[in-house]
């Protein structure tokens, strides 16, 4: 009776995944239905325009073209039509099922479970949303049936709508996502010396497979592209997936789009948690700035953290508590981030990323203020003391830089530091490999590896950034960079940058 129940509930699973890409392509198919119409209406006032400059000419052959362009819609309009009947009827069938098949989990007698989850299973088998085919028969475009009379005076009697450019052909196999960059190559299905350009659109979707009409940004355009590939640089990767297509362009008209293609974006993404960060930090979403006034009607705390307060409190040693706020059941690491610790207090001057690492290779960068006093860049595991300071207890881990009087750069954890005798760069690379129980900073203008702790993680870690006098601004949705890769792979077995910090946590 389990294994029957198990079919049933993968059945009901499959059919609200098909319902819901019919409701999708139901979707695109009135769109395209409405963009034949406009594209239709477009067509015919551009040839009214060419119409109106030769009408003495032209006469007897606008009534004829004008019909083909109706006659064009018609046919499109009818196909587009029977398909979205088709459509309706099969997704009334699927639901009908779907209903059915909900319906019978609730069968007590093992018999008549089975014997239900058999018809189910033979009625799903023939069921006609899945011979749909969930492509539009025609497209909405009308751009062949133009027409430009400018050189064609003298060849009225044969004139012809002017020559569309076939729709291009993505290579999937060609296009790559590396270093939050996009990668897209295509051809022509036949070669096309009247081609003048390529016109490619991308947006970003947390959805994989076709493209969606609702509740999607609007398509971002690169136009006059002149060779059939073309890399998107510099990308925030703030979403899962990302849809591309491409279309060819004559001189006179811009041809039909490719298929469009979905490519993964994969990357660590986060921002900055102000619901627990110290009142004297200032927090905007990746940016955390140092705000000595922030604090001021925060309730005094008692004892030594009140004394020498114009000292460098990240210079001091830790004298503070390091009782961990009580940790709170989730499922989810943004939302287990979140709203679950007291906020930092005292000389803690720290704030988190929302976003726990749970596994895998991430990667993020950080860039601090010139006039930055002392800031330090790391990791901590989930729940630290609320007194806590980076690198200053046996579940964190980071670089430390001193700008108070001297420069100092070092390498911290568990209230052990090791000095770096490097220059200290604009901008740093965090690299986390949680699985491989491996932290590393690179400098990420040339990618030089700083410094690296190796250790066995054994909880959820969080982006950590401690900030006094000063601010720092945090880059996420990276990928892991190519450069790093490569220096890891050659790094994996040497031990010439690895910490003498190190432990088994």
């Amino acid at each position: 009776m389990d294994e029957e129940r198990e079919t049933l509930q993968r059945i009901v699973s499959t059919l609200v995944n098909k319902n819901d890409e019919i409701h999708n392509f139901i979707d695109m198919l009135n769109h395209t239905i409405s963009n034949v119409q406009v594209n239709s209406s477009n067509a015919i006032s551009e040839l009214d325009e060419e119409f109106d400059g030769l009408y003495s000419v032209l006469h007897e052959m606008k009534g004829s073209m004008a019909n083909t362009i109706q006659q064009e819609e018609a046919r499109k309009i009818q196909a587009l039509q029977d398909q979205l009947s088709q459509c309706s009827h099969a997704l009334e069938s699927s639901e009908e099922l779907l209903e059915i098949a909900v319906q019978s989990l609730d069968i007590k007698n093992p018999a008549k479970l089975l014997e239900a989850a058999r018809q189910i299973k033979d009625s799903v088998t023939v069921a006609s949303a899945f011979r749909l085919s969930l492509k539009p028969k025609v497209s909405d475009s009308m751009a062949h049936l133009m027409v430009d009379f400018t050189l064609e005076k003298r060849m009225l009697q044969a004139v012809k709508f002017l020559p569309v450019p076939k729709a291009p052909e993505i290579d999937v196999a060609a296009c790559m996502v590396a270093d939050n960059c996009v990668t897209v190559s295509w051809r022509m299905p036949e070669e096309d010396p009247r081609i003048d350009h390529f016109v490619l659109e991308y947006r970003k979707t947390n959805f994989d497979g076709l493209p969606r009409l609702k509740g999607e940004q609007h398509w971002e355009v690169i136009n006059y592209i002149k060779a059939t590939q073309y890399t998107l640089s510099g990308l925030k990767f703030d979403t899962k997936y990302m849809n591309l297509r491409v279309q060819a362009c004559n001189k006179a008209v811009a041809g039909e789009y490719s298929d469009p293609i979905t490519l993964e974006t994969k990357a660590f993404l986060f921002s900055l948690d102000s619901t627990s960060s110290h009142l004297n930090l200032k927090v905007e979403d990746t940016f955390v700035e140092w705000d000595p006034t922030g604090g001021k009607g925060q309730e005094k705390i008692k004892g030594k953290e009140n004394k020498n307060s114009g000292q460098n409190p990240l210079l001091k040693s830790n004298r503070r508590s390091n009782a961990a706020s009580p940790k709170r059941a989730t499922n989810s690491p943004r939302a287990s981030a979140r709203g679950s610790r007291d906020r930092f207090a005292g000389e803690s001057y720290t704030v988190l990323g929302d976003t726990a690492v749970e596994s895998g290779q991430h990667y993020w960068e950080v860039r601090a203020q010139k006039d930055c006093k002392s800031y330090s860049v790391g990791v901590t595991y989930r729940n630290p003391g609320k007194f806590d300071q980076l690198g200053k207890t046996n579940s964190s881990w980071c670089l430390h830089i001193n700008n108070w009087l001297q420069t100092t750069f070092s390498a911290k954890h568990n209230n052990k530091a090791k000095t770096l005798d490097i220059p200290v760069p604009d901008r740093i690379g965090v690299y986390c490999d949680f699985d491989g129980g491996q932290l590393s900073f690179y400098n990420a203008n040339s990618k030089a590896l700083l410094h690296t702790f190796r250790t066995k993680f054994t909880q959820p870690l969080l982006p950590g950034f401690m900030i006094w006098c000063g601010g720092l601004t945090v880059s996420t949705g990276l990928q892991v960079p190519s450069a790093v890769k490569t220096f890891q792979k050659s790094e994996n077995g040497l031990s010439g940058s690895t910490s003498s910090l190190n432990n088994v946590a």
